[in-house]
């Protein structure tokens, strides 16, 4: 079993779908172990035990947006907050797909500067006209990557081991957690890492 264990943090969610996004006082990473108390009646001796650290203990701050919301609006969320990424809600609140940073910014540029580079210093439009000029009229939902779209989100008690399988799994820069059926924040790939090398 890999050594990561974490206090459990504190959560309190904000509205599904909104702009807002989830609010947390998630406990920092650095400290290693939960200790607690078990009586052995037997033995008449108080023993402690460790607990692997789960979701819930290192979800944090992040902002949602709907899937029905502007795509130009989505993107300059993700450039004034300098975001890798948001989650995106369903029309119910629910969690439903991740918008990268990495899409949007693909999404805008060319395919055929994709495929070809040096094709780029041919462009002569400004990197904001061409945003403007891909992303008006979107909404969210059509700029959605087809691999982050109705993905499941990781359940509170998930160990970390599991919530980093499916984040690598999905290739997703981060990861919904859901808690009897409702969001209950996000964990990002660099939350994952810093509670996993103890940073």
């Amino acid at each position: 079993m890999p050594d990561w264990y974490g206090p459990i943090g504190t959560v309190s969610a904000g509205v599904p779908g909104s702009l807002v996004g989830s609010h947390c006082n998630a406990t920092p990473a650095t400290r290693e172990y939960v200790l607690s108390p078990h009586i052995d009646h037997t033995g008449l001796t108080i023993r402690s035990y460790r607990r692997p650290m789960r979701a819930e203990d290192i979800v944090e701050e992040f902002p949602v947006i709907s899937i029905d919301s502007n795509a130009l609006d989505a993107a300059r969320m993700l450039a004034e907050h300098r975001l890798p990424g948001l989650l995106v809600t369903d029309t119910s609140g629910n969690p439903y797909a991740v918008l990268p940073a990495s899409q949007v910014v693909r999404f805008i540029v060319p395919r055929y500067v994709q495929d070809d580079p040096s094709l780029a210093g041919v462009l002569n439009e400004s990197m904001a006209d061409r945003a403007a000029e891909k992303l008006s009229g979107k909404t969210v939902r059509d700029v959605l990557p087809d691999h982050l779209v109705d993905i499941s989100p990781a359940n509170a008690d998930d160990t970390i081991i599991e919530v980093a399988a499916l984040m690598a799994r999905l290739r997703s820069p981060l990861i919904a957690v859901v808690k009897d059926g409702t969001l209950h924040g996000v964990i990002t790939a660099s939350r994952l890492l810093a509670a996993a090398l103890k940073v």
